[in-house]
């Protein structure tokens, strides 16, 4: 599985959900700080959490910023040439 499918999958699955006071739903992915959404029914909640995440990845990827090891992915290891 490539890797970025394999991080973002392992991270969705990370995801916890509530119905908020208004009806609406929140979902958050708690070991990606930051990543969060909130929509009117579970299904959207669920699609714009994925697009934060992977939007949230790609800046963390562009300024070399730490990730959590989710999924068994880790991000932060450097791999140097010999």
């Amino acid at each position: 599985m490539p890797i970025l499918t394999a991080f973002t999958e392992a991270a969705l699955r990370e995801a916890v959900y509530k119905i908020l006071d208004d009806g609406t739903f929140y979902g958050e992915i708690p070991l990606c700080h930051g990543v969060w959404a909130n929509e009117k029914t579970l299904e959207k909640c669920r699609e714009e959490l994925h697009e934060v995440l992977e939007e949230w990845l790609i800046l963390k990827l562009r300024d070399c910023d730490p990730l959590p090891q989710i999924g068994g992915v880790d991000f932060n290891t450097v791999v140097t040439g010999a």
